[in-house]
């Protein structure tokens, strides 16, 4: 049985915001051609027909940009369009769509709801967080715009899942952040640590995160979390929803916890594919999915050594008590590559902290759902 989830990116890098942090913007700066443009509605078709050649079982169809919304509703109405067509064999089928909220009307929040997309919004918590750093290209803060998006999509019965960047001043700041989602209705939440440049000292700008204040900011949220979690509120939390489900004895749903990474399907506006979508660099292009199939895609030898270089650990990981569990991280945390071999993960002692912090109580938490 085949499944297969496919990222596109349907504007490459474009997009109506200049957040202070963007990690694409980053990965654009290095590489040959920065952006690809416009994806094709003849490329969007190709998409979902390799798609359905290639799976049997179930298709998700996820959209990131840049700005995804940047290419218009239409682009979108094409995709249905699309999956109507090719996917003769009624697969299970899933759309979700990550974007920053400044385009999103009443229009796009009922084709999401009509068509079931799930919508990640950008949003880094309340106006003294996230105007800091997710700015428009004139500089002005963007949380009022944002935020009455997602009130929007809420009220449209819209699934939101809010997608909260955690930089300096947001690891200070865990219980303003997560009150404000729980306020606001945001149910489900997700946590990303800050990235700086590829190539660049870590922790050296003025949003950057480090280890200790990032070990904190877990700490602290996970405590909110549990809290709530004991009177009866459940919150969707990714990182510690995940957790729990590994200590079930399934297997994780967050690539960062798998343990080494796969070949994925990132695809640019050009119809070039990565293996991930922090190496969308010409270094690792596993080819075009408007010349080759996924099976050819999946093959290419790029593929086959990224997922190779993820694998060489670090001796100390293997010995440490929480391997099983934290299994040495994102790859992305484990630059730079030294002779051939990854670093430690930059935020180990983070999660050290965090694991020591939480473990017992997280063992509880699983063992409450095992008897239910």
């Amino acid at each position: 049985m085949t499944n297969l989830t496919i990222l596109i990116k349907p504007v490459s890098g474009t997009c109506n915001m200049n957040c202070q942090y963007c990690f694409y913007y980053d990965v654009m700066n290095h590489r040959e051609l920065k952006n690809y443009g416009f994806m094709s509605e003849e490329t969007l078709e190709q998409i979902v027909k390799r798609a359905f050649d290639y799976a049997d079982q179930s298709v998700i169809f996820a959209f990131q940009g840049g700005e995804p919304t940047l290419i218009g509703l239409e682009f979108y109405e094409k995709l249905i369009q699309y999956v109507k067509k090719y996917n003769v064999n009624k697969i299970k089928t899933d759309f979700s769509l990550q974007t920053n909220g400044l385009k999103v009307d009443q229009e796009w929040a009922d084709f999401f709801k009509k068509h079931n997309f799930l919508i990640g919004l950008s949003l880094d918590g309340p106006k003294e967080t996230h105007d800091r750093n997710r700015l428009d290209p004139l500089r002005q803060g963007t949380y009022l715009r944002v935020n009455k998006t997602g009130q929007l999509l809420l009220k449209t019965g819209v699934d939101v899942n809010v997608l909260c960047v955690v930089s300096k001043s947001i690891a200070r700041h865990p219980a303003a952040v997560y009150r404000f989602f729980k306020k606001n209705n945001y149910k489900f939440m997700q946590f990303i640590p800050c990235l700086d440049a590829l190539g660049e000292k870590p922790g050296i700008n003025e949003y950057s995160l480090i280890p200790e204040d990032y070990g904190d900011f877990l700490c602290g949220l996970f405590d909110l979390w549990y809290q709530d979690l004991k009177n009866g509120t459940q919150i969707s939390i990714r990182m510690f929803d995940n957790i729990v489900q590994m200590l079930l004895g399934y297997p994780p749903e967050s690539c960062d916890l798998v343990g080494h990474c796969s070949i994925n399907a990132v695809i640019e506006g050009d119809g070039k594919v990565y293996p991930c979508d922090f190496y969308v660099l010409d270094e690792w292009c596993l080819g075009n999915i408007n010349i080759n199939s996924f099976d050819e895609l999946k093959e290419h030898s790029n593929g086959k050594q990224f997922v190779e270089s993820s694998r060489k650990e670090e001796p100390e990981c293997q010995s440490c008590k929480f391997y099983s569990i934290c299994r040495t991280g994102c790859r992305r945390h484990k630059e730079p590559v030294i002779n051939g071999k990854l670093s430690k993960n930059y935020f180990c002692s983070a999660y050290q902290n965090f694991y020591n912090y939480t473990m017992t109580r997280f063992i509880e938490i699983a063992n409450q759902f095992r008897t239910n």
